[in-house]
């Protein structure tokens, strides 16, 4: 089969080459893709909105199965558009998609399914903020309620920080629309899970849990980012297994049936397991970004035939390779406020062995073909193992075959897994 993939950073780049490595498929497409990803996909120029160039695309190279990567597509309503058109999609629908696209959607679907989640309220000013902060205690949670690239979540230690982050969101509008709905949230401590699944709306199918690193540097300390690095499998005890399809899935998978969603796509359940038990932090309607970049090299089959079926609204059992993966994210200066763009990459970028190899989640070539850095996230490197330390060594390994001046990565990916012992070593 032929797939087009919609999208252009590391994600994406783990779908292509997940999709290439599939027997059931013959070529693979990206809608742009990136210079990186040209290596495992034929890419093609889009605006990233314009929907009619990707339908007589699809139609005129007989594209069997679209595939889409980002959540902006999706909460623009792409996938109603192709569908329209009886073009096989996986995605969810543009209402299904508000359960990423809108913080305080997800919120109340939440609370309509009776999954549990922080208390929160819903704020437009900073009086508004100051006054409901009242309500809460240090540190405090503050969400922007639209997509805002994951820079919408702010964790406030004190008052000063929680007022500061209202003033960049309600007065200096860094957010844009994603800014003009907000609120203020519980805070919940514990550890957190990321649980992604395929469902049609019906049932599901877990994927191999995994766990993100979402602090910029080391000790989970600095800025919020959309992930600097991730391990899986994770291994969880049967107990808190149990609690998250009885708390946690089955309310989400029964509203689902009530509402009739015909929702063919990746689900993803951000958790704090806190000590009462898991809690749902957010949803988003795709895989994760770098979570999709260490589950995907797990499956023990064909992703072309996992994705058809889904398109078709079909489940399939999947098997998984008895290995670890680690995915360790390199950042540009200045990442995640204002990465630096067009810094020259030295090193060995082509460098790849079964293991271990690089995926592009923000670079391009310069006049000169030279590569250079495009994103705030701009390459991610990846280990497989038998064991999760030998998946991280190889990461890392990997990750010293390149570096710019500036480059920001965290050295401690996946070691507070293994101290912890949550994962078997």
């Amino acid at each position: 089969m032929k797939v087009l993939v919609i999208g252009q950073g590391g994600r994406e780049h783990a779908m292509i080459k997940a999709l290439k490595l599939s027997p059931s498929v013959s070529e693979v497409h990206a809608f742009s893709g990136s210079d990186g990803i040209s290596h495992d996909a034929l890419c093609h120029a889009w605006d990233g909105q314009s929907v009619e160039p990707v339908v007589a695309f699809i139609k005129n190279t007989h594209i069997d199965l679209v595939v889409i990567g980002p959540e902006v597509p999706l909460a623009n309503g792409l996938a109603d558009e192709l569908r329209r058109r009886n073009i096989l999609v996986v995605g969810p629908n543009k209402k299904q998609a508000q359960l990423e696209a809108s913080k305080i959607f997800a919120k109340e679907f939440m609370l309509e399914a009776g999954v549990p989640t922080a208390k929160y309220q819903e704020v437009k000013s900073i009086d508004e903020l100051l006054k409901a902060s009242e309500k809460f205690s240090a540190p405090y949670i503050f969400k922007a309620d639209g997509l805002a690239a994951g820079k919408g979540v702010f964790v406030c230690k004190d008052i000063a920080e929680l007022s500061e982050a209202g003033h960049r969101v309600f007065v200096k509008k860094e957010l844009g629309e994603a800014g003009q709905r907000a609120f203020i949230e519980e805070f919940k401590s514990g550890w957190e899970l990321s649980y992604l699944i395929l469902t049609n709306g019906i049932s599901y199918r877990p994927l191999p849990l995994a766990q993100d690193h979402k602090r910029l540097s080391d000790g989970d300390l600095g800025p919020n980012t959309g992930g600097m690095g991730v391990v899986a499998p994770l291994k969880i005890d049967a107990a808190l297994e149990t609690q998250i399809q009885s708390l946690i899935l089955s309310p989400i998978m029964e509203l689902m049936q009530k509402k009739n969603w015909d929702y063919r796509g990746i689900l993803y359940i951000g958790m704090m397991i806190t000590p009462e038990g898991p809690s749902v932090l957010e949803f988003n309607v795709r895989f994760g970004d770098p979570e999709a970049q260490a589950i995907l090299p797990l499956l023990y089959g064909d992703w072309g035939q996992v994705f058809m079926a889904l398109a078709n609204g079909e489940l399939i059992t999947m098997r998984w390779r008895p290995l670890f993966c680690t995915c360790v994210v390199m950042a540009a200066p200045g990442y995640p406020e204002a990465p630096k763009k067009n810094i020259a990459i030295e090193g060995n970028i082509s460098y790849e062995t079964h293991s271990s190899y690089f995926l592009h989640a923000g670079t391009k070539k310069d006049a000169q073909g030279k590569y250079v850095t495009q994103g705030g996230r701009v390459l991610n490197a990846v280990g497989l193992g038998s064991t999760l330390m030998e998946a991280i060594e190889l990461a890392y390994s990997q990750a010293n075959k390149v570096s710019w001046p500036g480059l920001q990565i965290r050295t401690d990916i996946g070691q507070r897994v293994l101290n912890k012992n949550i994962l078997e070593k």
